[in-house]
């Protein structure tokens, strides 16, 4: 597959056009951002991990009916994938009290939902992704009812599928953020599934393994990553 120019960069990856229109190549950079990237760094092979961990989870959703943009892994640090017309709202999926959620409640983290929760947010760097609803989707032409529909469907499946991954290895998925895009007129999930995009807690001591660390400061940042990696790709 030949490699061709660079189509987008954004704060973790680069996409690059192939000589095939309907695929694109992945690049994982290790670049680190939080707060809407008004923090910056960079986390030792971050991308090479979420790279591998990504690849597993897509084969495992693959695998279990999940229609996904992954091709292959090409090398360490790129991987092929259809090319998506990325549907402008982010998908939240939330099983305990964390982040913004105990924030916006003032509630302590840590605590378990009583059944998942499912939020949208509006996909812009300049807006800080702010949070909206069905109604603003609908009225802003952000996608179609049944495109959303089918979207929530397969956000709630994605959770159950890897909440049972994560919990058969001692982790426990918090929370997570899932990017769609239209491919052939089909539904796909797009983006990373990776530290970067989910909250992941060690089961017992609680101890984060995700982009946490990098966000608080809490040191252990590739440890972190690295533990999931071998956990996931074991």
């Amino acid at each position: 597959m030949q490699k061709r120019d660079a189509l987008y960069e954004g704060k973790a990856k680069i996409l690059y056009a192939t000589d095939d229109p309907n695929q694109v190549i992945q690049y994982f950079k290790d670049d680190a951002t939080a707060f809407n990237a008004q923090k910056k760094g960079s986390i030792d092979d971050k991308g090479v991990m979420n790279n591998a961990i990504s690849e597993v989870l897509f084969q495992l959703l693959e695998k279990e009916g999940i229609p996904t943009h992954f091709v292959e892994r090409l090398n360490e640090r790129e991987m092929l994938v259809r090319k998506l017309e990325i549907i402008p709202v982010e998908v939240v999926l939330r099983n305990v009290i964390a982040g913004s959620l105990a924030k916006r409640f003032g509630l302590p983290e840590g605590e378990a939902l009583s059944r998942p929760v499912l939020e949208h947010y509006y996909k812009s760097d300049p807006l800080g992704d702010p949070m909206i609803n069905e109604f603003h989707i609908r009225a802003l032409g952000l996608a179609r009812d049944d495109e959303m529909k089918e979207i929530e469907k397969l956000g709630f499946r994605i959770n159950d599928i890897l909440k049972e991954f994560f919990d058969q290895r001692g982790i426990i998925l918090v929370d997570f953020k899932l990017e769609f895009g239209r491919h052939q007129g089909k539904i796909l999930l797009g983006d990373e599934i990776c530290p970067d995009t989910c909250r992941l807690w060690e089961k017992g001591s609680l101890e984060k393994l995700d982009k946490d660390r990098f966000r608080r400061d809490l040191g252990k940042v590739e440890e972190a990553y690295q533990e999931v990696c071998r956990r996931v790709c074991a």
